[in-house]
């Protein structure tokens, strides 16, 4: 159990909130590589001590739409508690509560996108599973079925006709959403089976990143989240061929700049918005990770680091933070002089 507020004694550190060890591995060797100082909270469960102010340092926030499926059915209701003590303390978050609040609600993602007039595919959310047929035929085959609350892909299912809807509603394939929030969502057709997720840290454009969809929807650039063409239907495995991501050299799309001012606006630092083009050429944001993940063998042929912009970008606010401290030692220590 982990028992928050950490020691206020300690000298100020970077501190990764997140309920999955293996997706935080690749950053904690970015932070040692740099001599970053970090500690972790686990947020599965434990004790937060209002009447304590939080400790001084960066707060970054990896809470996952999908923890629920890792048996962490609170997590992010827990995260969502510690975000809004952190705030009160003035405390220095990265993906706060206005990105979690997006991250675990597709329906508030949408809404959300669409003031910055960034087009999603029409959608229909749908609360018990007796109401999905209705909203079906209000849209119009092809439809997929995906959860509000999912990350991974979770539940969703590509549907040609109203007799391939109604088996699978009447069988034991449904999988009812952990929110209870079930989105009815028109199926873009792209000219090939790619998506494109593009990756921001600190606000900014790092990469974009092209996806092989053909096997299935199920897809994480994470080492621990990856789909195998033998393995498509449950959930993520450990390893998944490489070439299903291909980071793209001198991207540029008219989107970029509303994409940016979307996260500005949203609370949001880092993450990873992913959008399909269709046969008209017409693009469709369906998707904000604001708990991004990488390739590393797409990372290893590009010569980029994701994991390595965070932890550059998570050491520089925290030099700044070392430098408004007052009483502070007029030389800063080996990591910020060396610029991490």
């Amino acid at each position: 159990m982990l028992v928050l507020p950490s020691p206020c004694g300690a000298s100020p550190r970077v501190y990764v909130l997140h309920e999955n060890d293996e997706w935080v591995e690749p950053l904690r060797r970015a932070f040692v590589a740099r001599g970053i100082p970090f500690a972790e909270w686990f947020l599965d469960r434990g004790l937060l001590d209002l009447r304590e102010p939080p400790p001084a340092g960066v707060f970054y926030n990896r809470m996952s739409a999908s923890s629920h499926t890792r048996n962490h059915r609170y997590a992010a209701e827990y995260t969502a508690a510690v975000l809004a003590w952190l705030k009160r303390h003035g405390r220095t978050v990265v993906n706060g509560e206005r990105a979690l609040a997006l991250e675990i609600s597709k329906v508030a993602q949408y809404q959300a996108l669409a003031a910055f007039g960034i087009e999603t595919p029409e959608t229909i959310a749908v609360v018990g599973k007796e109401n999905i047929p209705a909203a079906a035929e209000r849209l119009g085959f092809p439809l997929i079925l995906k959860h509000n609350r999912a990350g991974k892909g979770l539940g969703v299912r590509l549907f040609l006709s109203p007799q391939g809807l109604e088996e699978h509603l009447a069988g034991d394939g449904f999988e009812p959403p952990v929110d209870g929030i079930t989105l009815v969502q028109r199926y873009i057709k792209a000219p090939a089976p790619k998506i494109t997720r593009v990756e921001f840290v600190g606000g900014r454009f790092l990469y974009a990143v092209e996806v092989d969809t053909s096997q299935g929807f199920e897809l994480c650039p994470a080492d621990a989240c990856q789909v195998g063409a033998a393995d498509l239907a449950g959930a993520c495995p450990a390893e998944a061929p490489s070439e299903k991501f291909r980071i793209l050299r001198d991207f540029d799309h008219p989107l970029l700049p509303r994409w940016q001012a979307f996260l500005a606006a949203n609370d949001i630092g880092i993450a990873g918005v992913e959008f399909i083009t269709d046969e008209a050429g017409r693009a469709y944001t369906y998707d904000v990770n604001t708990n991004t993940n990488y390739n590393p063998a797409a990372e290893a042929k590009d010569g980029r680091s994701g994991m390595g912009a965070i932890a550059d970008y998570l050491g520089s606010l925290l030099r700044q933070e070392l430098a408004a401290r007052p009483g502070e030692p007029a030389t800063a220590p080996a990591w910020a002089q060396a610029g991490a």
